[in-house]
């Protein structure tokens, strides 16, 4: 067998420190081709976010979601000639009543009764054309939160049985257990018979015409 005397002649701590040598350099070399392996690799990047960012419509509706809604800006009171006289209707000719039965501010027709003599609404000012005082116009505020017209205290109501301006269909009725009168300008009964008549829309006064019949009413105080 063939022996080595170099290797012999080293002593044991000789031995065991070029081992560790050994290894150490072993180490190191793994080390160094890893890093150098690392460093010739791209660095990942992240690219920025290009999305725009959400954005929330407003809360609320629009003016013209209001308005689709049947909001207006304002309800106007005007007046209608014929030959009983000169009487209240809305912008529109359409006429409108009061009902004895209610009280000065108060209105008593709710329900059923509403539902054949609608309440004259509105959800914006209230303004006087024709004939109309301005300073006898008024809201009072329905069990509803709704907001009824009012002329020198009296609700203000159209009848279902109008289909339109230029009637007054329900005039004299007793429905509900009470009359329902056209009103007057000076905010009385009007309680001759009417048949059709002419709108004053125009804004301004009405023609001459015979003075309407007006009675008292104990229904409401403040009623001429």
């Amino acid at each position: 067998m063939m022996r080595y005397p170099d290797v012999k002649r080293m002593s044991v701590p000789a031995r065991v420190a070029a081992a560790v040598g050994g290894a150490v350099g072993v180490a190191l070399l793994v080390a160094a081709c890893s890093s150098g392996s690392s460093s010739t690799s791209a660095p990942a990047t992240s690219a920025p976010a290009t999305s725009a960012p959400a954005s929330s419509a407003p809360a609320g509706g629009s003016s013209a979601s209001a308005a689709a809604a049947g909001g207006s800006a304002s309800t106007v009171i005007t007046t209608a000639s014929s030959s009983a006289g000169t009487f209240l209707t809305n912008g529109s000719g359409r006429a409108v009543y009061l009902w004895v039965k209610d009280g000065n501010g108060m209105s008593a027709c709710s329900g059923a009764c509403a539902g054949a003599w609608p309440p004259v609404t509105t959800t914006g000012t209230v303004t006087a054309s024709g004939g109309a005082k301005a300073s006898d116009l008024g809201t009072i505020t329905r069990s509803d939160g709704t907001r009824q017209v009012t002329y020198d205290g009296h609700p203000l109501y159209f009848f279902a049985g109008d289909s339109g301006a230029g009637m007054a269909s329900g005039q004299g009725s007793d429905s509900f257990g009470a009359k329902w009168w056209l009103i007057s300008p000076s905010g009385g009964d009007v309680t001759a018979a009417v048949g059709s008549f002419t709108t004053d829309g125009s804004g301004s006064s009405p023609a001459p015409s015979a003075p309407a019949a007006t009675h008292s009413s104990s229904a409401g105080g403040g009623w001429s």
